[in-house]
């Protein structure tokens, strides 16, 4: 079983930054890839970013230049630093990540962007 736990949502006004992380459990970290989601009302959701176990990262071209993901293998974590932040950001975010074939997923946190 493999457990994901998002912390560092919040509200924050258009401009700013806020950065998130997804704790996993269990020693494989190291060797699953990992990807934030994010799903505002309405709308379907989305893949922001994800990482490889080797540290390879892809973005959505939405966040391309405003966001980065990085990995802490030393503490199984996940980060979302995100900067220049808008309004259009807000939604629920959520870590991911696939091992053999079964989908696991955080509860999510609340990004809120204010105008």
């Amino acid at each position: 079983q493999v457990r994901l736990v998002e912390s560092g949502g919040g509200l924050v006004q258009a401009g700013g930054s806020l950065r998130l992380s997804c704790a996993v459990s269990g020693s494989i970290f190291s060797i699953i890839p990992m990807g934030w989601f994010r799903q505002a009302p309405g709308k379907q959701r989305e893949l922001v970013a994800s990482i490889t176990s080797g540290g390879s990262t892809n973005y959505a071209n939405f966040v391309k230049g405003r966001f980065t993901i990085s990995r802490d293998n030393a503490k199984s974590t996940v980060y979302l630093q995100m900067n220049s932040l808008k309004p259009e950001d807000t939604a629920v975010y959520c870590c991911n990540t696939i091992v053999t074939e079964t989908a696991y997923w955080g509860q999510g946190t609340q990004v809120t962007v204010s105008s």
